[in-house]
């Protein structure tokens, strides 16, 4: 049931929007700005984006929302990767957006390429976080490592619950989407996705490394990106910054705001001229 209601376009809303078999907590600043709609990572929650937001200000309007099981969003009995890309389309109808700027940090990277991918008629264009890497990192050893990982968490996972620092999702369901995060990640999978936008893409790209990752792995994954701005001209590295994954939408949001801002930019000229980015 939403709460708060107002228009579409108006002021700001703060409710429930139902989908499927869950409800979903959304936050929509309103006004006539460019609707800018966040997508979290794995497991984070839209609090993540405060930084980002406050640094592009209220010229735009800005769109959050928890994914299921996350935040104050309800459980699901679905916590596919496909059900988050319906998310995505869902949060937009109930907020009456037909297009929009997707800004993606990690998971929400690779959903944010897939729905521009999708939607290229209501994709204004994409930031991509530290994510949407089209690599083979993940084989049964792997498999196997986020398996442990997870059985190992399990016990202090509901202690976290309550804070918001960990989704209401068992530990076989997280290992789960992380691994079919992986899936999703091989180049034969989202090196297609990726090539196929045509959309403005401006990635945002960390250092060093991420939680469960060793060594140099990370940045051996995100050179995957040399093949991906070398065969689409629409999509480019607007940045690479000093954070790692887990603290750059806390200590480097001037950059994703500015990568924001100039693929927001570059869609009105693209639509003034016809060019693409």
């Amino acid at each position: 049931m939403m709460k708060n209601s107002t228009s579409p376009t108006g002021s700001k809303w703060t409710g429930m929007v139902p989908v499927d078999d869950t409800a979903l907590a959304v936050t929509d600043t309103g006004g006539p700005g460019t609707p800018v709609v966040y997508l979290n990572g794995q497991f984070a929650t839209q609090g993540y984006w405060r930084r980002v937001i406050a640094e592009l200000g209220t010229g735009w309007r800005h769109i959050t929302y928890d994914e299921r099981a996350r935040g104050k969003s309800k459980r699901s009995a679905d916590y596919s990767f496909e059900a988050a890309v319906r998310d995505i389309d869902a949060v937009l109808a109930a907020r009456g957006v037909d297009r929009a700027l997707v800004v993606g940090w990690s998971y929400g990277a690779v959903a944010g390429a897939h729905w521009a991918n999708r939607n290229p008629g209501r994709a204004l264009g994409a930031v991509l976080v530290d994510g949407a890497f089209p690599y083979d990192w993940l084989d049964e050893a792997m498999e196997q490592r986020i398996r442990k990982l997870f059985r190992r968490m399990s016990w202090f996972l509901p202690l976290l619950r309550p804070t918001g620092l960990a989704p209401r999702m068992t530990a076989e369901q997280q290992a789960n989407s992380n691994i079919e995060l992986g899936r999703l990640s091989r180049e034969s999978e989202l090196g297609p996705v990726l090539d196929n936008i045509t959309v403005p893409v401006r990635y945002v790209v960390a250092s060093g490394t991420s939680f469960g990752s060793r060594g140099d792995e990370q940045e051996r994954i995100r050179s995957s990106l040399d093949a991906v701005t070398a065969g689409n001209p629409n999509i480019r590295i607007g940045a690479k910054v000093a954070g790692n994954h887990g603290a750059i939408l806390r200590k480097d949001f001037p950059a994703i705001a500015g990568a924001v801002r100039e693929v927001a930019a570059l869609d009105r000229g693209g639509r003034r001229s016809g060019c693409g980015a």
